[in-house]
């Protein structure tokens, strides 16, 4: 193998570069400030895509497929840069963000027969519930409550990603506890 960006082995100079550049959002974790904060908003983004094509279950392919395709190419942006969860690597945020909305969009999928589209999700007054998620998710994220900061010690990719997985799941249950409490 020929040595990475960093000292690495990233093996292929140009495959590596490929996965290094998915890895950190497509650039967008090299932003010298906030990378993390700069892909949740991409993920934003990513969600939005997901819930334009007003299906629960693309939504719901898209959501757990990223998460499974961040952890393969954090743990490949890892062994490129040689170094552990580097801050340049957001794909892990990226994929996050779908999965704190999940549960809202549940709700709402069993509510309506359907998931609406995006619109429903940006529009009205249902844009400060998605600008929560995002703040709650940056709060969770950061703050790694228990388990989440432990689950950074999983080897590879799944120390990376499982613990914005799991800043999400505290987003859902939060979501769902405000907007059951706001909507009695």
């Amino acid at each position: 193998m020929s040595p990475g960006p960093a000292g690495g082995t990233g093996g292929d100079g140009f495959a590596a570069g490929l996965k290094l550049w998915i890895a950190q959002g497509f650039g967008i974790g090299r932003i010298p400030v906030a990378p993390g904060t700069f892909g949740s908003v991409l993920g934003v983004a990513w969600f939005g895509l997901l819930a334009w094509t007003g299906s629960f279950l693309l939504l719901l392919v898209g959501t757990v497929g990223g998460l499974l395709v961040s952890v393969w190419l954090c743990g490949e942006a890892e062994k490129i840069l040689a170094k552990t969860d580097p801050g340049s690597v957001v794909l892990d945020e990226v994929t996050a963000i779908p999965f704190c909305f999940l549960g809202w969009a549940c709700v709402v999928w069993r509510e309506q027969g359907a998931l609406p589209g995006i619109e429903y999700f940006f529009s009205g007054t249902n844009w400060l519930w998605t600008a929560a998620v995002f703040v709650l998710f940056r709060i969770f994220d950061i703050g790694k409550p228990w388990p989440v900061r432990q689950s950074q010690r999983l080897p590879g990719g799944w120390g990376v990603t499982i613990d914005d997985a799991l800043a999400a799941i505290y987003v859902n249950a939060f979501v769902l506890v405000a907007r059951a409490f706001i909507s009695s």
